[in-house]
Parts: C-alpha cells; structure tokens; sequence
C-alpha cells in the first residue's frame, strides 16, 4: 500500500488542477515528426485507425508531409493525409503477430 503521504499529495494535486492522474495506455504510443513514421506504425484520427504503408515524403519546399496509408477495419481504403512537417503525431508502433 502506498505511504499516506503519498496519497495526499495526490490528492492535493487532484483538488488543485481538477483532473485525475493519466492512465498509461494499453500499447505506448509516441509522438514523431510525419518524416519519421515508419511502415507499419498505427494511428488514430476522428474516422477511425490507420497503418502507414508508405514511406513519408513532402512537398511544397519540404513543408508539407504525405504518407500513403490504410485503415485498419478496411483494408481496401488507402489515404494520403497530409500533415505540416513541424507538427507531431501520435503513433503506436506495429502490430506483433
């Protein structure tokens, strides 16, 4: 069991900010630039999960970053999103058989 102590300072930290601590996902994930995702990486978007099946490249000066990528639950349906180069996403990495 936890030190009473501790267990104060959590809560304190609860009352102070409002939130609950974080639980640790089931798979970690991790933030990369679009230009280090790699084949197989997974991730999330409004629509659905996504795998990465293409190698990442830009465009518009090296501005802008596409990967060709499918959804999971279709795997007939490919996309091209696009992505700043500057701005991170959340990947899982691939799935183990």
């Amino acid at each position: 069991m936890p030190d009473e102590t501790v267990l104060r300072a959590k809560a304190r930290e609860v009352i102070r900010t409002g939130k609950l601590p974080s639980r640790r996902p089931d798979r970690p994930t991790r933030r990369v630039l679009p230009m280090e995702l790699q084949v197989g990486d997974r991730f999330a978007d409004e629509t659905g999960e996504w795998e990465v099946v293409g190698r990442p490249f830009t465009t518009a000066g090296g501005k802008n970053a596409h990967a060709r990528v499918r959804k999971v639950s279709q795997p007939g349906l490919t996309d091209l999103p696009t992505w700043g180069v500057h701005k991170k996403v959340r990947v899982r990495g691939p799935e183990t058989k």
